[in-house]
């Protein structure tokens, strides 16, 4: 069995069937961190302590402990008490805390194995992951371009099989944007959905945990593994993931979410010094479609050339004959696949029931509108239109209802820009060491947020929540709504930074990803999944927006795209 190769569930598989022990498990995803250093993934591996962590897991999981044996690793943005925690910048490049952020527990408490700490832009402000601090985060498909951001470092280790999955934070697309880049699995879940954190964790609700996998069926897995993972501790929630309908089709009780506010809970992720959440401080996800110049539905009714009804399989929980139908859709046309897996996630929680269910005929809006239009001239790739119109011509031919979303939002620049620049204002640096001890780009935030009045900043919110009721209500009519993920091509080392003004950065991160920040600000669900390339090229991914608590019905029509796209490729010298 090459570990490398092994999707999460089929690892989870032999971990419990005995067949390699977390020990054996740990030991070769270390090594193989070891191997790949010069791709700058990690800026922390602690071996010792993941080879005692592993070792005193015993010979099986506890009640309670779905990612028992398996390894992961801590974005560095997500204190883990005993272990240095950066956040990507000179300002605590000494710092080792003494408590763990509730993500890490929570990680623990689930049976994993941390193998230490993946590399993130500093405080987790950028689209992109080129720390001064440290050493840039390089794609694996190609080193001279950057691997996006904020999640860079997590997003590569998962790549290039460094580690089988794992979480990563995303409060302006922080998840979605490196997966994108370097070709796996992203999602963010909806704002509410984990239960150890709350929407006032971070500025404006933006951030969340969430996972990076290689199959849809592990980022599923990740996900009900998290919402289990502790008891709730706050008020506010997504809604019920069991009244989402999964499995019947049509949109039922799902349209009961139309009038669903998804307040409450993000920020788990990249809290400093105590302070949970301030990962929410990206950017980076804006920008336009210049002139929306493909926004029309040319393609729509088109049949595509999908062969037949891939991944939908019909199979319902607890129907003993689905394992061979979703055998292949589970693992996307990889080698390695495992027929226990169907049953296996059948009772691993709704999110990876939903994967087992016909999700019937669905409505799927499409677009390419931002809420930057006009505000920046941001150019689509035409790989990434050809991307997206693919994923159109897949749903299509597994019998959905694809059309045009007529999407017009408003005041969108004013209002992110206010609480992006008010969110840097409480980063734990004393005005006299900004220059000192920050990146231009980030004393410049800082700055920014600090001089900012509390009727400024306090509107920018006001008018994030209209734009959250106003989001899902244009939505509503849709169960999912398909964008690109990307809007550009990888970009070299320093191309958004150096040489550039602070407002030069941030309009270069909106031309990269324009597509991102809108579900953040609407406390939406999302997932972006790769779509087939040609061989021995980097795979470009769209973008499954769903309704508020929709994780289930996105994940299903990502299997479907996965099914249709067939085994998912592996960088060069993988």
């Amino acid at each position: 069995m090459d570990l490398s190769r092994v999707t999460l569930v089929e690892l989870v598989l032999s971990l419990r069937a005995g067949e390699v022990s977390p020990a054996e498990v740990a030991g070769h995803f270390l090594d193989r961190i070891e191997e790949q250093g010069d791709l700058g993934a990690f800026v922390e591996v602690t071996r010792e302590r993941a080879l005692a962590q592993a070792a005193a897991l015993g010979s099986a999981p506890l009640e309670g402990q779905p990612l028992w044996g398996v390894p992961m690793a801590d974005k560095d943005l997500v204190a883990r008490a005993g272990v240095p925690t950066r956040y990507g910048s000179a300002a605590f490049r000494d710092y080792v805390p003494d408590v763990s952020d509730p993500l890490a527990a929570a990680l623990d408490r689930l049976g994993s194995v941390s193998l230490g700490k993946t590399s993130t832009p500093e405080f987790g402000m950028t689209g992109y992951t080129e720390p001064a601090a440290g050493v840039p985060a390089r794609n694996p498909w190609d080193p001279a371009t950057g691997a996006g951001g904020s999640s860079g470092g997590a997003a590569i280790a998962v790549a290039t099989g460094m580690l089988p999955a794992t979480t990563a934070s995303d409060a302006g697309g922080s998840i979605r944007i490196p997966s994108a880049t370097v070709g796996v699995v992203g999602l963010k879940p909806a704002r509410g959905r984990l239960p150890f954190s709350n929407g006032l964790g971070s500025p404006g609700g933006l951030a969340t945990a969430g996972p990076i996998t290689r199959t849809v069926a592990d980022a599923a897995y990740v996900l009900d593994a998290l919402v289990g993972s502790a008891p709730r501790v706050h008020a506010t929630a997504a809604p019920d993931p069991h009244r989402a309908s999964v499995g019947h089709g049509g949109r039922g009780a799902l349209a009961e979410h139309r009038s669903c506010s998804a307040t409450g809970a993000a920020g788990e992720a990249g809290a400093v010094a105590g302070d949970a959440g301030r990962d929410a401080r990206f950017v980076g996800a804006a920008g336009a479609v210049a002139g929306d110049a493909g926004r029309d539905a040319r393609f729509v009714g088109e049949a595509g050339a999908v062969a037949g009804d891939a991944g939908r399989g019909g199979a319902t929980a607890g129907d003993a004959d689905r394992d061979a139908r979703f055998v292949g859709a589970v693992g996307a046309g990889d080698a390695s696949r495992d027929p226990r897996a169907a049953s296996f996630l059948a009772s691993a929680g709704p999110f990876s029931r939903a994967l087992l269910e016909d999700p019937g005929r669905l409505r799927i809006g499409v677009t390419l509108v931002t809420p930057w239009d006009g505000w920046t001239d941001t150019t689509l790739d035409p790989r990434a239109r050809d991307a997206w119109e693919w994923a159109a011509r897949a749903l299509t031919g597994n019998g959905h209802d694809v059309t045009d979303a007529d999407w017009h939002p408003r005041g969108y620049p004013e209002l992110f820009t206010t609480i992006w620049r008010a969110s840097a204002a409480r980063l734990p640096v004393a005005d006299a060491d900004l220059d000192d001890l920050l990146e231009p780009f980030t004393a410049w935030m800082v700055r920014e947020g600090r001089s900012m009045s509390a009727y400024e900043a306090l509107g920018g919110y006001q008018a994030a929540g209209q734009f959250e009721s106003e989001t899902i209500a244009a939505l509503a009519p849709f169960d999912a709504v398909l964008t690109p993920a990307l809007a550009m091509d990888p970009q070299a080392i320093g191309w958004t930074a150096d040489g550039t003004t602070p407002m030069e950065n941030f309009a270069r991160q909106c031309q990269y990803a324009p597509h991102t920040s809108f579900v953040n600000v609407s406390g939406l669900p999302a997932i972006t999944i790769p779509v087939p390339a040609p061989a021995g090229e980097r795979p470009w991914s769209v973008q499954l927006v769903g309704r508020p608590g929709g994780e289930a019905r996105i994940l299903q029509l990502a299997l479907q795209l996965e099914a249709a796209r067939g085994a998912l490729p592996y960088p060069p010298g993988f």
